[in-house]
């Protein structure tokens, strides 16, 4: 399950174990494309925590990581950012980046 977090969680959520944060927007097709499959993912891997992050409402964190195209999906060990992901992925992309 992906649960949607708001910019002032971001940094409590990162913090501990193994992260990833898909960074959209509502209005972004490739970003509700990529919706279901990390779903499904988070269904997979669980030794993850997943969550979403809506860019629009996240300008801080958007200009923290340098996110300029969407969908980003960020990769956290214990809150040190390791992996960026920039466009729709397939559900194995994701699943291959995360072992």
């Amino acid at each position: 399950m992906v649960k949607e977090i708001k910019e002032n969680e971001f940094k409590e959520v990162i913090k501990e174990g193994n992260v990833v944060v898909d960074c959209f927007a509502s209005w972004c097709g490739p970003c509700r494309m990529l919706s279901p499959i990390l779903d499904s993912v988070s269904e997979e891997i669980k030794d993850y925590k997943f969550y979403k992050l809506n860019v629009d409402e996240a300008e801080l964190i958007s200009e923290e990581y340098g996110i300029m195209t969407i969908p980003t999906l960020l990769v956290f060990k214990d809150g040190e950012l390791v992996e960026t992901s920039v466009g729709l992925k397939s559900k194995d992309e994701i699943i291959n980046m995360l072992k």
